[in-house]
């Protein structure tokens, strides 16, 4: 059914498009951590007509890191919550616009290199194929006004691009605190209008706290033939596998006597996780006005976990298998109306997916019952068409629209019984954004639109009890802000922004059956400011200051005491900054950092607020020759006490955060 309306409504779209002034090309709302070099130029599906915050992380930011996974990365990136779970494979996540981490509400879709790469579930375990040296860049985009995506873009996305063309050879070699060891090598070979790239990455770390030991081995390749200047067909492929340990949770009392031990009883805990995604890559630019892009994927996740989470819980087994495969695909045109310049993008997609979820009781690993046995199949189909309209050379207007459609079936094989998908209907989602630009280098901007949420595993499906389909949780969110460049001496950018939602749920994350809780209406809403500057050669400076706050504005009739309750897991602030000194030749010295204020640690907001911290980080390099770097890294130079903290419905659980780590590299690239 999906498949029929998304062909229905593909056939009712024109494509018109842009080819905006000058003064409009310089319309720009981002904001920069990092170099970004710009190998090609903006196709269909592109952020340029993108009129939200969009903030980006240059590849040399990311190919120096020393991380154990790389959401950490897009955590240096202004108004960016990261959560740090650090519990095996289930080490963190990052999220923003005033959703939190845990998991219940997944609000950000995960793309690399263009491919969407979430769980069922919202969650971003194909985060972890990537690592540092592969990246090129990452590019956040925030709020509710990009058409481009549907299903989990509930806040924005993020799309990280890995390296691609180009002949070169670059290894990084890196030993550290907690018998930690790692290798990189990326290469690229670009032979006329063939190019290939590989990447083979391997981490092992003994981790900070007892029972933490990790191993993560990572394969890439990628492979592009350019027919000509205007038309590429490309493959990517990637492989991944994991084993690690799981420390567990700790008591109050515990965390604060001893942050490093475990406990007993987490003894066999641990993750097995492998996954893969392929996917199949199309550019053209047919003519100087029209350009296409189009993708093909398959990704598959196995996850095997064992995990328990407190004295009196039993040992738990979760299996997910998820087998995902789609397209994408997007067309604009560049033309002139009556002198007015504009553009009209069309695109969609259609995303499938396969999935298993098993959960058993178990004793160090050995099965007693099984509690849950479910499969089930999700369909989203989506179209949109976009418009860039210049009217005049200080005036550029975006207005969009998008529609999605879903479909599925569910099975518990526990009780063989089966259940229909949610009748969701068409999910209609106009969008409007403009842009002024008064003087060079000034942007004044703002933007308006809807997104949505639908439930997840079984939360998707009309499961008795239930007798009424669940309608989807409407987000809307506007945006304005400003922003001014100076060319590369100072750029600057404050925005105000709000987002509300009707009936929005959330996971219940230890439910046998995977279900969800109404939490009602919501509103979040926050304020980012972001300044970078480089007043003298060699030395740039960069700093950010969010404030957010999300409450509930119309409680579940169950539970009606949460009304004007903060919701939990969000701090109030987050803050980052950084300093680079590279003056000296052959030196590179860095010193950032970041942290946030405190949270409720349950939506009742009884249960005190906690999580926050600051932390400070640093990084000396030293170039021997062209060819070699020395580094020495330092995480947390000031060894800052600081944890995540739950609430399991009867005590808070805590999760110690590593303390002051130091790691030496040598990087060789020819």
């Amino acid at each position: 059914m999906t498949l029929k309306y998304f062909a229905r409504a593909s056939a009712c779209l024109v494509a018109l498009a842009v080819s905006t002034s000058a003064r409009a090309e310089q319309a720009d709302t981002s904001f920069t951590v990092g170099d970004i070099v710009v190998t090609a130029k903006n196709m269909a599906g592109s952020t340029s007509s993108i009129v939200t915050s969009v903030d980006r992380l240059g590849g040399d930011v990311a190919q120096n890191a020393n991380v154990d996974y790389a959401w950490e990365l897009v955590g240096r990136l202004p108004g960016v919550l990261v959560t740090d779970f650090n519990q095996s494979t289930t080490s963190g996540k990052f999220s923003f616009r005033g959703f939190n981490g845990e998991g219940e509400v997944n609000a950000a879709k995960l793309l690399i290199d263009g491919i969407p790469s979430n769980s069922n579930d919202g969650n971003m375990p194909f985060i972890d194929m990537v690592f540092p040296l592969d990246i090129a860049g990452v590019e956040v985009v925030r709020g509710t006004s990009d058409a481009r995506y549907g299903l989990h873009n509930i806040a924005g996305n993020a799309n990280i691009q890995t390296r691609m063309g180009g002949t070169y050879l670059d290894g990084r070699a890196s030993v550290g605190s907690n018998a930690t060891y790692e290798g990189q090598l990326s290469a690229g070979l670009e032979t006329g209008k063939f190019s290939q790239n590989y990447f083979i990455g391997y981490r092992d770390s003994g981790g900070y706290r007892d029972h933490a030991n990790l191993d993560r081995l990572s394969l890439a390749g990628k492979w592009f033939y350019n027919f000509s200047e205007d038309v590429s067909l490309g493959l990517i492929a990637r492989h991944y596998i994991s084993h690690a340990q799981e420390p567990g949770y700790l008591t109050f009392a515990d965390a604060r006597r001893d942050p490093q031990m475990t406990n007993a009883y987490n003894a066999t805990d641990g993750d097995t996780r492998k996954m893969q995604q392929m996917s199949a890559h199309f550019d053209a630019a047919i003519g100087d006005r029209l350009d296409l892009s189009a993708k093909a994927y398959v990704n598959r996740l196995r996850d095997d976990r064992y995990v328990k989470f407190s004295a009196g819980a039993s040992q738990q087994r979760r299996v997910a298998r998820e087998d995902q495969w789609g397209a994408l695909a997007a067309l604009h045109y560049h033309a002139s109306l009556a002198g007015v310049q504009m553009m009209l993008e069309t695109g969609g997609d259609i995303q499938r997916q396969d999935n298993v979820s098993l959960r058993y009781l178990s004793v160090a690993r050995v099965p007693t019952s099984q509690t849950r046995d479910q499969k089930f199949n999700l369909t989203v189909g989506g179209i949109y068409a976009q418009a860039a309209i210049v009217p005049a050379a200080w005036l550029k207007l975006t207005p969009a629209y998008r529609i999605d459609w879903v479909g599925g079936d569910f099975a518990n094989r526990l009780n063989n019984t089966t259940a229909p998908f949610n009748a969701y209907g068409a999910i209609r989602q106009p969008k409007l954004s403009a842009t002024l630009t008064p003087l060079a280098g000034l942007t004044l901007y703002g933007n308006w639109g809807k997104t949505y949420q639908i439930g997840v595993g079984s939360g998707a499906y009309l499961i008795p009890p239930r007798q009424v389909d669940l309608a989807p949780s409407i987000n809307e969110g506007w945006e304005a802000g400003v922003k001014y460049a100076a060319g590369d001496a100072l750029e600057g950018r404050i925005a105000i922004w709000k987002q509300t939602a009707t009936g929005e749920i959330k996971r219940k994350l230890n439910d046998p059956l995977g279900d969800f809780d109404n939490l009602g209406s919501t509103r979040r809403k926050g304020v980012d400011v972001q300044l970078s500057a480089r007043p003298v050669e060699g030395l740039s400076l960069w700093g950010a200051l969010a404030w957010q706050k999300a409450i509930i504005t119309k409680p579940d009739p169950a539970t009606p005491a949460l009304l004007g309750n903060e919701i939990d897991h969000v701090p109030h602030w987050l803050f980052s900054g950084g300093v680079d000194f590279t003056a000296v030749p052959g030196l590179r010295l860095s010193v950032w950092g970041g942290g946030q204020s405190s949270y409720e640690l349950a939506t009742t907001n009884n249960q005190g607020r906690w999580g926050d911290y600051a932390a400070l980080n640093a990084e000396a390099a030293y170039r021997l020759s062209p060819q070699v770097e020395l580094s020495l890294s330092a995480k947390n130079i000031t060894s800052t006490d600081y944890e995540y903290v739950w609430w399991d419905g009867a005590q808070s659980l805590h999760s110690p955060a590593d303390a002051a780590s130091v790691t030496g590299s040598v990087r060789v690239t020819f």
